[in-house]
């Protein structure tokens, strides 16, 4: 009996996934080298001090370039916040809004100047971060060692080594992007944070050894990490299928035929986006507050921590506005109305053309609001639950949402590329671009 041999791994897909894990690689080299200047050691023991909060937040997503406070210390977020700003801006300014109409030459044209959005917000943070660091200590002994290089300032020298940074990890992600598997800016926020779990394991299990925790907490906590894991994965698979029927003209006694199909609608349609851009907005002012000694601007710092009353509600209002702001920049209900016209297609019960838009945006809000709802208990519940127990931030619902949302959205890319090349046999070689989120 003969057995079936086993899919091969297409060659196209095993170099992209190499390549992706490589260029990951590199950005966790960088992560290690120290920015010049600096005392390494009394770095590390202020931000051990500094642990928990907006510091706890920022550390996570950088992958603990910023506790090192290495030339990747501002990570990815600078190049996320502009890409914010301009997809906001495509919708409120005419010149952009053209661009985006004009296709692939008008995204380019945009992602140049997200990359010039990038370099401003570096430029702001990364001073910030320096002018602070010169007046800090830890114990008695001061963050910088070495204020001047060749009689230019720490803060001048360092701003720029951050910048550069920045624009080096904008760069690689760009690169996974167009050359690797998944979306690069998103792999490199999961990498940043998968690379403090044996950590915070290893702190964990400390924990329970000193019983500071018992071990029953510690089940409870581990057994909830799973449960949170299992509600995402759920929820980012459902969908809600809209029944499609199509008519078609037949030959002989039925001349009329019908098709049935279905319009699948995710739940959470805007997956792990609206988090990451909320984190990003809130991780903004409250760094610069960090560096302002005003009495004001220290207790609005107080409150912009991820345990703080103003944070959770600014960052809940913030999910749910993305999720309605990535939903309705990436599906258009009218479109797909008029396609489905086009093709002969139709909602049972409802009439073709603007009544069918109409179902399916009351649908999709509905979902919409379904997605905000859970998003905003996953990111928020768990965070509160952990810092009331003084357990590490990294075991927090935002963290976990990016990881298995990322993992779950790279895995699907990965099955795209598969079917891509095993139907790529069939229809004589032609392509079937992959579905690919762009920031």
């Amino acid at each position: 009996m003969a057995t079936q041999p086993k899919l091969a791994i297409p060659t196209e897909l095993r170099n992209r996934i190499l390549f992706t894990l490589a260029i990951l690689a590199v950005y966790r080299v960088g992560v290690a080298v120290p920015t010049p200047g600096v005392d390494g050691t009394a770095v590390l023991e202020f931000f051990k001090q500094q642990s928990g909060g907006i510091f706890g937040l920022f550390n996570t997503f950088t992958g603990g370039a910023l506790e090192k406070f290495s030339v990747l210390a501002l990570g990815i977020m600078p190049y996320i916040s502009a890409s914010i700003i301009f997809q906001l801006l495509q919708s409120a300014v005419p010149y952009l809004e053209a661009l985006k109409k004009e296709g692939d030459a008008g995204r380019k044209k945009i992602n140049q100047y997200t990359r010039y959005a990038t370099v401003g917000l570096a430029i702001v943070q990364g001073y910030a971060m320096a002018s602070w660091f010169v007046g800090s200590s830890a114990s008695g002994t001061p963050l910088v060692r070495t204020p001047y290089f060749a009689g230019i300032p720490f803060e001048i020298m360092t701003t720029i080594t951050l910048t550069a940074g920045t624009c080096f990890i904008m760069w690689l992600g760009e690169l996974i992007t167009e050359k690797g598997i998944g979306n690069g800016a998103s792999l490199i926020i999961f990498a940043g944070i998968a690379a403090g779990i044996p950590s915070g394991t290893m702190n964990l299990i400390e924990m329970v050894k000193s019983g500071d925790m018992s071990g029953v907490v510690a089940l409870a906590l581990v057994l909830g990490m799973v449960a949170i894991i299992g509600a995402i994965v759920y929820v980012e698979v459902a969908q809600r299928r809209i029944p499609i029927q199509y008519s078609s003209r037949g030959a002989g006694k039925h001349a009329m035929t019908q098709q049935s199909s279905h319009l699948p609608l995710k739940v959470n349609f805007a997956n792990v986006i609206p988090p990451i851009f909320a984190s990003s907005i809130l991780m903004f002012p409250a760094t610069i507050a960090q560096f302002v000694e005003a009495p004001w601007v220290q207790n609005m710092q107080e409150q912009l921590t991820p345990s703080g009353s103003i944070y959770n509600v600014f960052f809940v209002g913030l999910i749910v506005f993305f999720c309605f702001f990535y939903t309705e920049i990436q599906f258009n209900p009218t479109e797909v109305a008029d396609n489905l016209k086009k093709y002969g297609g139709f909602v049972p019960g409802v009439r073709a053309g603007k009544n069918t838009a109409d179902y399916i945006k009351k649908v999709l809000d509905r979902l919409t609001v379904s997605g905000a709802i859970y998003l905003s208990v996953i990111c928020i519940l768990p965070t509160i639950l952990i810092d009331k127990m003084n357990l590490p931030f990294y075991f927090g619902g935002t963290s976990l949402l990016i990881l298995v949302g990322v993992a779950l959205d790279t895995s699907q890319q990965i099955q795209s590329h598969l079917i891509t090349a095993k139907y790529d046999g069939v229809v004589g070689g032609t392509k079937i671009k992959s579905r690919r989120v762009r920031y």
